[in-house]
């Protein structure tokens, strides 16, 4: 086997243990376990698109409106990013939307199937209750959606 080959069947192998070892987490509202490492830092676009205020007695404590992040995560291909756009009403996400930044062919259809997912998941939820492991197949996206999730918090408060 070609040097170049054996290695791209390595960092396959890698990746498909991690994935199973991923795989047997399951996603709950109470999951306290660690996001995975995420190297990098989340950007963000600075300010919500929409200037509206939470209502007084809410008791959310973040202001509703668009805002969006990149978070980054470690993929066996290396250091993938991932873009995370939440709409907030009263502390909760009303809509979700993720914007693909894939490296090669693996990480779009991991980003793919994430992307296609993840509204199930955190739509009509509160921001704080975020902490996602595993969406439609994709473990690893996941680290750089929880980042950018933290990054949004900050934000919006």
């Amino acid at each position: 086997m070609r040097p170049s080959v054996r290695k791209s069947v390595y960092a396959g192998i890698a990746g498909l243990s991690l994935a199973g070892t991923v795989a047997a987490c399951a996603p709950s509202a109470g999951d306290s376990s660690p996001a995975p490492e995420a190297s990098g830092s989340s950007t963000s676009g600075g300010s919500p698109s929409s200037g509206a205020s939470t209502p007084a007695g809410s008791g959310s404590g973040y202001k509703d409106g668009t805002y969006s992040a990149d978070g980054t995560y470690v993929s066996p291909n290396g250091t993938e990013t991932v873009g995370v756009e939440l709409t907030l009403a009263s502390g909760a996400v009303t809509d979700v939307q993720i914007t693909q930044h894939p490296s090669n062919p693996n990480t779009r259809k991991f980003q793919g199937e994430f992307a296609g997912g993840i509204a199930g998941q955190v739509v009509g939820r509160n921001i704080d209750e975020l902490n996602v492991s595993k969406v439609a197949g994709s473990s690893l996206t996941s680290g750089g959606f929880n980042q950018a999730v933290e990054q949004i918090k900050s934000e919006a408060r």
